[in-house]
């Protein structure tokens, strides 16, 4: 349940200008997830969230030092727990999720960076990720396939 309420976590405060920790609870809630403030505090220590100020005057979380080895490691076992399987059609890589869990692995995906991926689209259990090349998608598939054998 933990990593499934982390990797809405990294959903919402990617789709969403979050500023305080009881709006990402209500968000949360609203998903079906049960939390406390506290929950959502461990959450956002162990994600590694900070909060900028936005051009609005405002402020909102994000993801800190994504380069960061553990934070990795926490986006690797959001696709390794959640991915059913993968293949691929010419640049478009299809990756085939747990119930429900396409976003977050989206969103995971979309964290880690990788400078082949053009974009993704997620629906409930599927996700379309565009490539630059067939190439890529190879690749690509190939680097996913390591993620999901490290048990790590």
């Amino acid at each position: 349940m933990k990593i499934k309420r982390q990797s809405k976590i990294i959903e919402i405060i990617k789709n969403n200008d979050i500023e305080t920790q009881e709006e990402l609870a209500d968000k949360l809630r609203a998903e079906g997830f049960l939390v406390t403030q506290a929950t959502v505090s461990r959450d956002i220590r162990e994600l590694n969230l900070s909060k900028i100020a936005t051009p609005a005057g405002t402020q909102k979380y994000i993801i800190l030092n994504p380069s960061d080895t553990t934070f990795l490691d926490k986006l690797y076992r959001i696709f390794r727990d959640a991915v059913v399987s993968m293949d691929y059609a010419q640049n478009i890589v299809v990756i085939k999720t747990l119930d429900g869990m396409a976003m977050a692995v989206a969103a995971a995906l979309d964290a880690m960076g990788k400078p082949e991926v053009v974009g993704t689209i997620a629906g409930d259990d599927n996700i379309f990720c565009v490539l630059k090349s067939e190439g890529n998608a190879i690749t690509f598939i190939e680097k996913l396939n390591d993620i999901m054998n490290d048990h790590g």
